[in-house]
């Protein structure tokens, strides 16, 4: 099986905008960890087994084509399906007294805790993939009512850029996959 290791260009990038319309696409669909991943072997939307193997921090992104036959009119190409994520905005506890910003902080930590997400913070923001239904989150953020944060629901494709690889994998990494009952 032929190895795939680098990334050759995007659909999106306007140099390769006339090769992909004169071209046959074969998509590789990759859930979010797959995608985090530097090494893995995925079907095609044809069938086809594809073992890709990039180097060490790189990443793909949705439209990054792994293999362009030029000869052939033929490129394989990356869609990316993420899963969304809940933006859980704490600017406005910056203007509460601490003790009320620290208790606000853990109840939230709590609420999210208690349905083990996961859950990335980076300033005065927590990310948290839907791991179940937006309206399932949307009901359990209402019923917890936590005063002084307010939350919303992103692409995820907006959020990553702006993660490094490693919060990436924490908050990307195995979310599709989560389930948890209590018994």
């Amino acid at each position: 099986m032929k190895v795939y290791n680098e990334i050759l260009g995007n659909i999106a990038d306007e140099r390769w905008r006339e090769r992909v319309a004169l071209s046959t696409v074969e998509y590789i669909d990759l859930d979010q960890w797959t995608a985090q991943k530097s090494r893995f072997v995925a079907r095609s939307d044809r069938g086809r087994e594809y073992a890709v193997s990039l180097r060490r921090h790189s990443r793909l992104s949705d439209g990054d084509i792994i293999c362009y036959r030029a000869d052939e009119g033929e490129m394989v190409v990356v869609r990316l399906r993420m899963s969304d994520v809940m933006v859980i905005d704490l600017g406005a506890l910056l203007q509460q007294p601490v003790q009320t910003a620290v208790h606000i902080a853990v109840e939230l930590g709590h609420a999210l805790g208690n349905q083990h997400w996961p859950a990335v913070v980076q300033e005065s923001r927590v990310y948290v993939p839907l791991t179940v239904d937006r309206k399932v989150m949307a009901s359990v953020m209402r019923t917890h009512h936590i005063e002084h944060i307010a939350y919303s629901f992103r692409s995820a494709d907006q959020i990553i850029p702006y993660l490094s690889p490693h919060e990436v994998r924490r908050l990307m990494g195995g979310a599709h996959d989560h389930h948890h009952t209590h018994g």
